[in-house]
């Protein structure tokens, strides 16, 4: 299991915000930050702190990646002709776990990347157990036989908290994803406002 499975909830009261739309999140309850201080840091944030906030929401919201990997995402969506945010977003979006995440097989991105960690999920008939891996357009994602009737499953699927965006075509009878195609920023269905051009700021200066 993941170690970052626990801190899904520290990550929300750090942020201030309930970033993955959850029922449960804590900041549901209580919008300030964690820890002794957390009701008095509510101070404004410096042009870095924003951009550091920006950064760390979106790292987060995608199972709080390691800021190594993280950073070389981002260094190729700089390479890619076009807007670099528009194109850190959508390369993010291809990863095997958000895919997953996105086909409403498991309940959470953390998840998502243990799922497929552990073997149970297919791309173009292939077992693939690598949760960073870069799904392709046209790529077919399918749960594997005996994993299909994992609790787990069967919960995801019936949540109503979220869609699944029209970038992902899903079959829950086959438990089949078709990634369609890299969406852009407007496409995702992120609960909250995401900024990745303040991450694109943060690193020009950093």
């Amino acid at each position: 299991m993941t170690k970052r499975t626990a801190a899904k909830y520290k990550i929300d009261r750090r942020m201030g915000e309930n970033i993955w739309g959850r029922p449960k999140s804590p900041v549901n309850r209580r919008e300030y930050g964690p820890g002794q201080h957390g009701q008095r840091r509510k101070g404004k944030l410096s042009d870095f702190g924003t951009q550091l906030r920006a950064k760390q929401k979106l790292k987060g919201y995608y199972g709080d990646l390691t800021e190594k990997q993280f950073r070389r995402i981002y260094a190729e969506a700089e390479r890619v002709k076009g807007d670099t945010g528009e194109n850190l977003v959508g390369l993010l979006e291809r990863r095997l776990d958000a895919v997953v995440y996105r086909a409403k097989f498991v309940p959470t991105i953390f998840a998502a990347r243990q799922f497929v960690n552990h073997g149970h999920v297919t791309v173009n008939g292939g077992r693939v157990n690598i949760a960073s891996y870069r799904v392709k357009e046209g790529d077919l994602i399918e749960v594997r036989g005996k994993s299909k009737q994992l609790a787990v499953v069967l919960e995801a699927v019936t949540l109503a908290e979220r869609d699944v965006p029209d970038y992902v075509e899903v079959d829950h009878s086959k438990m089949t994803a078709r990634f369609v195609r890299q969406p852009s920023l407007a496409d995702v269905p992120y609960p909250v406002i995401m900024e990745p051009n303040l991450v694109v700021e943060f690193y020009a200066k950093n």
